[in-house]
Parts: structure tokens; sequence; C-alpha cells
């Protein structure tokens, strides 16, 4: 059986409710799952999962100096080096995501190989267009 785990950094709710919806559509689609805030993590977490989504919430002016808030970078820091896991990156935002992906990337310590999939929602929810991302890499 295949294994996700969610980790997710909120401040208003939304990138908490986008986290547990991408978690409910694992379970409902037969993959072993389990979400956590970023400050439930502990390493031991990491055992044995198949996939690692990875979300925070936009933070910054507009669309310039976007850039994961400072709680999620500290988080990310403290992460062990993630190999042999896809690791999909999630964000909420306002207006746009503008280079958030990208920040999100610098404070990870992978292979940028090993992320697979970026997800962006702006109201929180798992739209039809990120299930099928999801389904495309996880199934195909």
């Amino acid at each position: 059986m295949k294994r996700a785990l969610v980790i997710y950094h909120s401040q208003t709710g939304n990138t908490r409710g986008l986290g547990i919806d991408i978690h409910n559509w694992c379970k409902a689609n037969g993959i072993e799952s389990k979400v956590i805030a970023t400050d439930e993590f502990t390493s031991a977490s990491l055992e044995n999962i198949d996939y690692l989504f990875l979300g925070c919430w936009t933070h910054g002016l507009m669309i310039l100096l976007q850039h994961p808030e400072k709680a999620w970078a500290e988080f990310a820091a403290k992460l062990p080096e993630l190999k042999q896991k896809k690791i999909i990156l999630f964000t909420t935002y306002k207006l746009a995501t503008g280079s958030m992906f990208k920040k999100m990337r610098k404070h990870l310590k992978c292979n940028p190989a090993n992320i697979v999939l970026e997800l962006k929602s702006r109201n929180g929810d798992l739209s039809e267009k990120n299930k099928k991302l999801i389904n495309s890499l996880i199934f195909n």
C-alpha cells in the first residue's frame, strides 16, 4: 500500500484546509495517509512514506517578494535530507503565488528531482484540476 504524509503550516486555516483535503483525497483513493501541522512533526513521521506533501501559505507583497513564512522556513531547515521521497509542494494564496515554489524549494534538503508536483489553491480547497494532477502522479 502506498503511504503519504501531509505536513502544513497555516495562519488563517486555508492551508490547513487544503492539507486536510489532500489527506482525505489520498484516503479515498486507497493511499494510507496522515496529516499534521509543522509543529507536530518528528523525524519518525517520515518512516515508510512514499509521498510527502509539504504546504505553507504564501507570504509577501502581492506578486513580488513572496516567500514561505518564517516558521515554515525554520521547520524546513530542521527536516532531515529527504532522500527517496516523492515531494509535492502546496500553497494557498490571495492573488498569485509568484516565486513561492522556487523559494520553498530553496529551504529543502533534497534532490530537486524529488519535488514532483506543485499544487496551489486560492481558497484552501483541493480543486478538480489538482486532484487530477495527484492522480496522474500516483497512479500513472
